[in-house]
């Protein structure tokens, strides 16, 4: 989003990995074009960010040991029917944001570009499980929950664990999702989940407001989307770190001058879109070749736009923890094609996403046509193979120099990261299979 190229062309492989410092950004190139600028809240799309553990999962996904990762999600009830901002750090930089509108970009004749980054609606750290927690609890109050219809709710469809993918049973096993759920404990979730997303609306509404009240909104464009989804249960996961649509297809919401009212896009398209589309929308030029298109061909009232087609296609890639395989997924009409790794030592998958919405019908024994044609076409976009084997290269490389700046610290940091409760119950064991993998050809195929 922050690049418009693909993660493998900026080698953003995992969340400590990501933009290098000085990377052109779309919000750069307003502010060299006489844009007032504003960043507030989440901003980590370049390098250095995230929790130690986050990093050493991604770069250990290939040893031969499985350990739970992040806590067991559940939900938590806070407050009362007055309760309304739980997420604190965010309705604070919403102040903030809205604040700037009404004090800077509504007292100056110049352009703004104002970026806000929420947290919501992820969830938040469990912290009974110490300070090296991930987030796993899905927390909110009365005032949210009564604006969800629970009675709409569904309780998703889950295959076998002996029926799953091998890369998503890992993923739900290290998410610490393996073992069993009830149905009220799943549908608590998932109805948390959505109170959520209402808060995080209700961050949206405020900033509008302040742009309906300052004169603003009619010559503004605003755009509302997020970086991942949220698999809240479905496929016996919660969180991202999956190319099933819960967690990949993301809200994409734009508004503003030109744009068509109450019109809904079904072409697919993908966040790297967005850093054509902003520059487009301003009226600047873009610099060096980006991996996406804007997408005002298919918005705009005009037909004063880029005459280049947004191909038919997206990809979406992943390489970091909670998957313990370079992914990599293209979406062509109705399929959705999924390979992994170096194409051959793990299986692929294939959805007909139209027909089976809940993903549950790997397709790519039953059309083999199909999954040909599309990894050809895959193949055109990046040579998968290549870059999972930099991939790996780059996770034994780094985890060795991460080890080694530690002296030794390494045995006990090691051992009190978010996998401690698991890594605890075999010290010796875990410690010999991170060796083995240290030891092993860098050209081993299975991650």
């Amino acid at each position: 989003m922050w690049s418009g190229q693909f993660a493998h062309l900026t080698q953003s492989w995992n969340n400590y990995k990501c933009l290098d410092a000085n990377s052109t950004t779309w919000m750069d190139l307003l502010e060299r074009n006489g844009y007032r600028t504003k960043m507030l809240g989440k901003l980590d799309y370049t390098s250095g960010s995230h929790s130690v553990s986050n990093r050493v999962e991604a770069w250990t996904r290939d040893v031969q040991f499985l350990l739970r990762q992040e806590g067991r999600p559940v939900s938590q009830l806070v407050g009362n029917m007055s309760t309304i901002r739980i997420m604190e750090i965010d309705w604070e930089n919403t102040d903030k944001a809205t604040q700037w509108i009404r004090q800077t970009a509504g007292l100056s004749n110049e352009p703004f570009a104002l970026y806000l980054g929420l947290n919501l609606p992820h969830p938040y750290k469990t912290e009974s499980l110490g300070p090296t927690a991930g987030g796993s609890t899905f927390r909110s109050s009365p005032y949210w929950l009564k604006k969800v219809s629970s009675e709409l709710v569904s309780i998703p469809k889950w295959l076998p664990m002996a029926a799953m993918h091998p890369v998503d049973l890992y993923s739900t096993f290290t998410k610490n999702c393996s073992s069993e759920f009830t149905e009220e404990e799943i549908k608590h979730i998932r109805t948390f989940y959505y109170a959520m997303c209402a808060e995080a609306d209700a961050m949206l509404g405020q900033v509008i407001s302040a742009l309906r009240e300052t004169g603003l909104l009619d010559n503004t464009a605003v755009i509302f989307t997020a970086d991942h989804g949220e698999l809240a249960m479905e496929h016996r996961q919660f969180y991202k770190m999956s190319m099933f649509e819960g967690s990949s297809h993301v809200p994409l919401l734009i508004m503003g001058p030109g744009v068509k009212s109450g019109l809904q896009v079904h072409q697919l398209v993908s966040l790297v879109d967005l850093y054509p589309t902003v520059l487009e929308i301003a009226g600047v030029s873009a610099v060096g070749n980006l991996s996406g298109h804007s997408i005002l061909p298919l918005i705009s009232k005009s037909r004063n736009f880029s005459k280049n087609k947004h191909p038919e296609w997206v990809l979406s890639e992943y390489h970091g923890c909670n998957a313990n395989a370079s992914t990599y997924m293209l979406r062509v009409g109705h399929w959705k094609y999924i390979a992994y790794a170096d194409g051959l030592s793990v299986p692929p998958q294939l959805f007909n996403v139209t027909a089976d919405k809940d993903e549950l019908h790997n397709l790519v024994l039953k059309f083999p046509d199909v999954q040909a044609q599309l990894d050809k076409l895959l193949r055109t976009i990046v040579d998968y193979p290549k870059v999972s084997s930099a991939v790996r290269l780059y996770n034994k490389k780094a985890f060795a120099a991460w080890r080694d700046s530690l002296g030794s610290n390494y045995t006990e940091v090691i051992a009190n990261l978010r996998w401690h409760v698991d890594w605890q119950k075999d010290i010796l064991a875990n410690e010999k299979a991170i060796d083995t993998w240290l030891q092993g050809s860098s050209r081993t195929s299975n991650g």
